[in-house]
């Protein structure tokens, strides 16, 4: 794929249309998108077919998709229907009425197909190598087992969100009765299908948007300064807290809960009680939250066979970032993530995690530049919180944030991050944004076109930093910061003297 893409997925709950456009790095750009409520699936469970009435509401989305794809510049559509239509006596009727009225082939995919679809999309942004993967629509529940970021094992229920609401909870709010045969039926079905429980060292993945929501309430109540919520991890307490929260509140009532979106009111009830069985029948101490799903891993897809390894998805995305801004100079920042990244070798103590975000704080530093060069450290700590850094956790992106943000500050205000860095890393972050303070300082009095090596003496008392190429240097405020960080006198020797 080397054009941009309209991507259409039909679900059983609602229809949505991404257009994405592929960036040299790899990394896939929304140029547009929109999404429709449909509620196939109510018609589906209760006559086996479409009515007339929502086949007339999904022909005028995907008339409005098609509008939106030829807004953006789609080069092609690809567009799949899933449960609903599955399920639907006269669903491949009304899809060869699609791509007679409006010119749009749907694939009907099936559950295996659907469930490998969202187990690329969900994956393959996340930091994850082994575990299980949960797709909650409207209709269906796909789950997918991997290893090695390879699918191993997928399986479709039908255990979608409103299919559950509307089969089991009659009351508003659901009484007690209705709550313990909906958890009853979806138990039966998991160990039926023999889902497997999570094994040590393994990650419980969601995606859909019943999850996000939940995740959405859950971050709300925690001033969590990450927007995104790709990523975003509810321990298994937070999730019961919120799914108690939406069981006992009153359909009239819903959406006046912070985080939770009007059209999801009337179905999340029966998905967070089926998402919070599944947690406990596979054991997992907590659900990390996918941002995308089926939708990325066609797209995904059409570009590459396989899913990449969290550090070639990490490195894509820092590549898609940069690339952004103008003011990015890509020869500054390669050499300065190299004297970074030997600095923190000598000076980190062997701590990867620390040094490594040492040297993508040094590699990214430039994006700030276009703001205000004067505050570029705080613009760039701003900019990697806002933006979509696939393959990194919330805790490297929260950590790279902090380390530019007192790269120019030791005293910068980090409170913001106290929900995912904890008070007593603060010793560990000025050290690592004082590497990133000297690596800058080095690089921009080093002459263009000059490879910069650093020889690094630690001695008992004092740091001899040695730089054949750096062509001037005076100690300025930099040696008592560094003296404070590092409990030892900094000595800088420039051009071999």
């Amino acid at each position: 794929m080397s054009a941009p893409v309209a991507v259409i997925d039909i679900g059983s709950n609602s229809a949505r249309v991404v257009v994405y456009e592929p960036e040299a790095s790899g990394h896939l750009r929304i140029r547009a998108g929109t999404r429709a409520a449909l509620r196939l699936v109510r018609d589906v469970d209760t006559q086996r077919r479409l009515s007339e009435d929502a086949m007339a509401r999904a022909m005028d989305a995907l008339r409005d998709f098609r509008a939106i794809a030829l807004g953006a510049g789609a080069s092609r559509v690809v567009a799949v229907a899933t449960a609903a239509m599955r399920d639907a006596d006269n669903g491949t009727v009304f899809l060869e009425r699609v791509r007679r009225e409006l010119g749009i082939e749907v694939e009907l995919i099936d559950g295996d197909r659907e469930a490998r679809y969202g187990f690329v999309g969900a994956v393959r942004g996340l930091p994850v190598d082994d575990g299980l993967v949960f797709d909650m629509g409207g209709g269906s529940m796909q789950v997918s087992r991997f290893r090695g970021r390879a699918l191993t094992k997928d399986w479709s229920l039908p255990l979608g969100s409103l299919r559950l609401s509307q089969t089991f909870l009659e009351s508003d709010p659901p009484k007690s009765g209705e709550v313990r045969k909906l958890k009853a039926h979806v138990r039966e079905l998991l160990q039926d299908a023999h889902i497997p429980k999570l094994r040590a060292g393994e990650t419980l993945v969601g995606t859909g948007g019943t999850v996000r929501n939940l995740a959405k309430i859950d971050r709300r109540g925690r001033g969590y300064p990450i927007t995104r919520l790709h990523g975003y991890s509810v321990t298994r307490r937070h999730l019961h807290d919120a799914v108690a929260r939406v069981a006992e509140t009153p359909l009239r009532k819903r959406d006046s809960i912070p985080g939770l979106s009007d059209e999801r009111a009337d179905s999340i009830v029966g998905g967070a009680l089926g998402i919070e069985t599944l947690v406990e029948a596979v054991e997992a101490s907590a659900i990390l939250v996918s941002g995308q799903g089926v939708r990325e891993g066609i797209a995904y897809s059409l570009m590459a066979p396989t899913v990449p390894d969290s550090s070639s998805v990490r490195r894509e995305a820092l590549g898609a970032l940069t690339a952004r801004f103008s003011a990015w100079d890509a020869e500054a920042a390669v050499r300065r993530r190299s004297v970074a990244a030997q600095l923190a070798a000598a000076l980190l103590g062997g701590d990867s995690e620390l040094a490594e975000s040492a040297a993508d704080a040094a590699f990214v530093l430039d994006i700030g530049r276009s703001v205000d060069f004067f505050e570029r450290y705080e613009h760039a700590a701003d900019i990697v919180l806002a933006t979509d850094l696939d393959g990194f956790s919330h805790r490297e992106m929260a950590l790279l944030s902090a380390i530019l943000r007192t790269g120019r500050d030791e005293n910068a205000d980090l409170k913001p991050l106290s929900p995912i860095l904890k008070g007593d890393e603060r010793a560990a972050v000025e050290r690592a944004a004082m590497v990133l303070a000297l690596a800058d300082d080095i690089e921009e009095r080093c002459a263009r076109g000059t490879a910069i090596t650093v020889g690094c003496e630690v001695a008992r008392h004092e740091v001899r930093l040695d730089v054949p190429a750096l062509a001037g240097w005076r100690a300025r405020q930099m040696g008592p910061r560094f003296e404070r960080a590092f409990g030892k006198r900094l000595v800088v020797l420039a051009g071999g003297t």
